[in-house]
Order: C-alpha cells, then sequence, then structure tokens
C-alpha cells in the first residue's frame, strides 16, 4: 500500500471533521465527492447551499448529500461572532465587524469553526494565497503549546526511487518561512521530524541542506546551516540530525559515503530541511514536474489544531490527499 492509501486508511479509522471554505472553486468539489465516496473524513463545504449544489451539477458532481454550511444563514453564528469578539477584543475586533468579516471572509469562517470544536481541521489555498489562509489561523487558533515556530513542509513521493523512506520525504519549510535564522532552522528541523515520524511511521533522518558538504565550501550561508545543524542537536538530541550536506550527499548512499564518510545520515536522509524558502520551494517543485513525485503541501507544523494550505495549482486528488492527511494530523494533536 502506497503513502497516501496509508494515510487515507489511517484516516478513516480517525471520522474526524474537516472543513473545505472554498467552494468557489471546482476543484474543491471535485474533491469533496471522491472524500465522500472514499469516506475518508466527514467534510463540512461552506457556502449557498442552492449555489454550490448547482455548480457541482453544472460539472456533474452529486453533492446532494454533503454538509453544506451556509456562513450568512448558519444558527451557530452568534456563537461564532462572540467568541471572534473575545479572541481579538485587544486588536479592536466588534460585533459588527466580526460579523462582517465571518460572513463575507470563508477562510476565516472556517478556522473560526475549528476553534469552536464543530470542526477538527481545514484545508484551503485553491484559489487563496498562503498568507490569507495562515494569518486568521494563527490569530484565532494560536501556536501549539510549546512550539516556537510554525513552519510549513510537503511530503514528497516519488515514483520508482529507492532514496528517502522509499521514495517518501519530507521537505522543509517549502512554503512558509522566507530566509530562517540558524535558531529557526533548528526549530524547523525538530518539529519536521516528529511530522515525518506521525505521517511516515518510520525513523526520520533529518539533513540540513546547503550547497556545501561539510565544508567544501566558505560562504555565510554555509555558516548559517552549520550552525542550525549544531543548535538542532543540542535541542533535539534525539533526533537522527547532521549536516551540511548538499542534496546528493544526503540522498544518494555512495555519494554520502564519499562526502561524509562514517555519517548515518549521508546517503540515508528522508527529510530535507532547506536553507531558506527559495531552496526548499523550488526544490520541492523540481522534483513535483521533473520526477513526477506526488507533492502534498504546504502542511504546516505548529498550529493548535491543523490548518493546512494548498498549492494554486493543486488538483483534486491533491485535494484528497492532504484533507486525509489533516485527518490524522487532527487525531494526533488530540492525542497530545
Amino acid at each position: 500500500m502506497g503513502f497516501i492509501e496509508t494515510i487515507k486508511e489511517r484516516a478513516r479509522k480517525e471520522r474526524k471533521t474537516i472543513v473545505l471554505p472554498e467552494t468557489e472553486d471546482v476543484r474543491i468539489l471535485q474533491a469533496a465527492v471522491k472524500i465522500m465516496k472514499e469516506d475518508i473524513a466527514e467534510i463540512v463545504l461552506l457556502g449557498n447551499r442552492e449555489k454550490v449544489l448547482k455548480k457541482a451539477t453544472a460539472y456533474g458532481y452529486d453533492l446532494s448529500e454533503a454538509t453544506i454550511v451556509d456562513p450568512k444563514k448558519t444558527v451557530k453564528l452568534d456563537e461564532y461572532v462572540e467568541l471572534l469578539v473575545e479572541l481579538r477584543k485587544n486588536k479592536g475586533m466588534t460585533t459588527e465587524k466580526a460579523t462582517e468579516i465571518l460572513t463575507t471572509d470563508y477562510i476565516t469562517f472556517g478556522v473560526t469553526m475549528v476553534k469552536a470544536g464543530d470542526a477538527d481541521g481545514m484545508v484551503a489555498g485553491a484559489c487563496h494565497a498562503t498568507a490569507d489562509v495562515l494569518r486568521p489561523s494563527l490569530q484565532i487558533l494560536k501556536t501549539a503549546p510549546g512550539t516556537k515556530l510554525v513552519s510549513a513542509m510537503f511530503v514528497m513521493v516519488v515514483p520508482d526511487c529507492d532514496y528517502g523512506a522509499n521514495g517518501i520525504f519530507i521537505f522543509s519549510d517549502a512554503g512558509l518561512n522566507q530566509d530562517p535564522t540558524a535558531e529557526e532552522l533548528a526549530i524547523i528541523a525538530g518539529t519536521t521530524a516528529e511530522s515525518f515520524e506521525l505521517l511516515v511511521q518510520e525513523v526520520p533522518k533529518v539533513a540540513m541542506i546547503s550547497h556545501s558538504t561539510k565544508g567544501s565550501a566558505k560562504h555565510p550561508l554555509v555558516d548559517k546551516v552549520v550552525e542550525a545543524t549544531k543548535i538542532a542537536k543540542k535541542l533535539y538530541p534525539d533526533v537522527k540530525l547532521d549536516g551540511e550536506y548538499q542534496v546528493d550527499a544526503a540522498i544518494v548512499p555512495s555519494i554520502g559515503a564519499f562526502k561524509a564518510p562514517g555519517s548515518e545520515i549521508a546517503g540515508h536522509a528522508n527529510v530535507l530541511v532547506f536553507p531558506n524558502l527559495d531552496a526548499g520551494n523550488n526544490g520541492y517543485k523540481l522534483v513535483q514536474r521533473l520526477a513526477k513525485a506526488e507533492a502534498y503541501g504546504p502542511l504546516t507544523q505548529g498550529i493548535s489544531k491543523p490548518v493546512n494550505d494548498l498549492s494554486r495549482g493543486c488538483s483534486a486528488d491533491d485535494v484528497v490527499g492532504v484533507v486525509a492527511i489533516t485527518a490524522v494530523q487532527a487525531a494526533a494533536a488530540e492525542r497530545r
């Protein structure tokens, strides 16, 4: 059974409720049909029921049995308004302003549903920028206890690949932090290792990526990764982690043995922590397009309840996969 099928099976057992706010996007409607058919999770679609069903029917999708909540008409609106005012009153939130936001901004409505406990997680981003998805999530849900930094990762499933965990990797940060400091890189490494263990259910082997391998180049960018590696080893002594490595030294056993002899990580890494967002974001896209890899994300790490972003170039199948992952994350969040 492949990675995403295993995740779906785990999600079916958890029976979590995931809200999908972007019903204006046909990919979300198509994904909703698949999620219901495969019984992956309970889903809640946001929007005017008549309009959602009309659009779905026009594309040949039957969503007549779907749960559709209209933010303008729901009996929960007053409760959500009161909750949002309480959470944001120090920022000047009023009843009038909260009512306007919740009835027009479905992303914020969805996050508020999660905060209220009426959904376990949310997936959005098919037609919204990452900032528009994550800003209300951080404002309303806040960070998880003990979390110092929220970051974003991609699960990469590379076909016909012997590297990583049978072709499975996590790339981080590939969606949020543009130029993390050495300490932030170290934290990203630790949280990504935890995510790998949760989702892939194998031992994470973390490589701190650079254009240098063990001092082969000198530059402040290399220095940052070297320092991040030192910090990460102190913060997470039980995590298998090393660096700095070029990608080939990190994942190819023969090159790892040549460039970094004696390392248990070199040539065997399954978690790649990139030095900045330029490297991480373009790295995942190169692997996705050239290696025809499945890419699930950007998946967030560090929010108290899971809200996951989608690439605006996502397919309906990508949405289905991210919903399944979100359900698994939600179950883990409950057990914390």
